[in-house]
Order: structure tokens, then sequence, then C-alpha cells
């Protein structure tokens, strides 16, 4: 076998699955898009609920705490529906609106920090700019038709 024999098969490979990889991201590029949309959505949804299983396990433990702790719903109950407390010699702390606010945030971010993460690649954004993509596509037909071209095998050559 010669080296005309050994290199044109393997530029023909070449450039052919180059120019088709950039012919069908070209073609492609909207609907690679709505898939990295979908699959962020449903990681979303997974933390969700994950987030949701839990507050019902945290919940339900409260609940069997309050069952066996009948105590436990007199000291609780002031702070949840906000009235006076009972015991005059206890202090209890209040948490100001400030102290909440930025509770609540930090969690919301924690949150956010899981669920965040580049759903869009950044090359496959910048393909969707459509003269990148008219570009992407007509250098891919180029190196198909140069593969097709140049380095298929002649019927001539085999013979």
């Amino acid at each position: 076998m010669t080296w005309k024999g050994f290199l044109h098969p393997l530029f023909f490979v070449t450039f052919f699955s180059i120019g088709a990889a950039a012919l069908g991201g070209a073609v492609l590029c909207d609907d690679l898009i709505h898939y990295c949309r979908n699959r962020h959505l449903v990681k979303e949804a997974k933390l969700s609920l994950r987030r949701l299983e839990s507050l019902n396990i945290e919940y339900d433990a409260l609940l069997e705490r309050l069952e066996s702790d009948p105590n436990l719903l007199k000291r609780i109950a002031p702070v949840t529906l906000g009235t006076q407390r009972e015991d005059p010699n206890a202090i209890y702390p209040r948490a100001r609106a400030q102290e909440l606010a930025m509770a609540r945030k930090a969690l919301i971010d924690k949150t956010q920090d899981e669920a965040a993460g580049a759903f869009i690649p950044r090359w496959l954004d910048r393909c969707s700019d459509p003269t990148k993509r008219i570009i992407l596509f007509i250098a891919g037909a180029g190196l198909v038709v140069i593969s097709l071209v140049c380095f298929a095998p002649d019927s001539a050559d085999d013979q």
C-alpha cells in the first residue's frame, strides 16, 4: 500500500467527518438549544422536588414530636401564631425583618447555586448567531465537497 493509498482515505474521513459535524451543528443548532434548556428545566424540577421531599420529612418529624410531646405545642404556638408568650420570666429573642430577609436570601442563593451552571454551552450560544450559523454551514458544505472531490476513492484507481 502506498502513501497515497493510505493518506487519501485518512484525509477523506477527516474532512468529511468535520464537514458533516459542522453541517449538523448549523442545521440542528435550535434543537440543541431547546435540548439544553429542557435538560436545565428538568434539573431545576428535580432540585425542587428534593427540597419538597426534605420539607415533608421535616414536617412529618415535627408532627411526630407534637403527638408525643403536648407541651411542645404550647411552646411553638406563640411563635407560629404571633401571639404573646405565657411565661413572663423567659426571654424570647426576636428576629428583625432585616435578619429574616438576609436568611431567606441566603437560602434562596444556596438553592440557586445548586441549580446554577451553564445550561447552554458557550460554543452553542456562539453558533446560534444567524451569521455564524451561515458561515458554519458554508464551511461544512465546503469541507464535504472538498473531501468528495479531492479524496474520494476513484474507480479507476481500484482497477
